[in-house]
């Protein structure tokens, strides 16, 4: 072994590698890569398994858009269900989120006042963040999407007047 020492070859530190598998767990990483001068570590898992959050939390919005897609034949009736007022829209697939981490306030609430530009929910997809912002100011009027629900392109998120 020792000749292999000589020529260069890495001599991996087991303890690390499982510090930094524990770190992936602990933060829900997919992947994570140390470089210490010519020595690199990347440690990464499979994106299933940090996906399965998703999943398990799809079948529980499932039911709700089923009827919506089954409804679809009858979205200008569904449309005029909907509170007067601009209706934000959600720009593309992908889930939404009402707060910007799990326990933490709403960002807009039915009756609260929000500004232009404001950001009013998060879509993710693809592991992105898109921040949704107020189209104008206003008061929100309804709140169309439950957290964690999964969005299509173009479905009403929130109405504002």
């Amino acid at each position: 072994m020792t000749d292999k020492q000589e020529k260069g070859a890495m001599q991996v530190d087991v303890q690390l590698v499982r510090d930094l598998a524990a770190l992936l767990d602990d933060t829900n990483l997919t992947e994570i890569e140390v470089e210490d001068g010519d020595r690199k570590i990347r440690v990464a898992r499979k994106a299933a398994s940090a996906a399965a959050p998703v999943y398990a939390a799809a079948p529980a919005a499932a039911p709700v858009a089923a009827p919506v897609a089954a409804a679809a034949p009858v979205a200008p009736a569904a449309d005029a269900a909907l509170p007067s007022g601009n209706v934000v829209k959600s720009p593309i697939v992908g889930t939404a989120y009402l707060s910007a981490e799990p326990g933490a306030a709403p960002f807009a609430r039915v009756g609260a006042q929000v500004a232009a530009g404001e950001t009013i929910l998060i879509v993710e997809a693809m592991k992105v963040m898109n921040a949704i912002t107020a189209p104008t100011a206003g008061t929100v009027k309804a709140v169309l999407v439950d957290n964690g629900q999964p969005v299509e392109y173009d479905q009403p998120l929130i109405v504002i007047e």
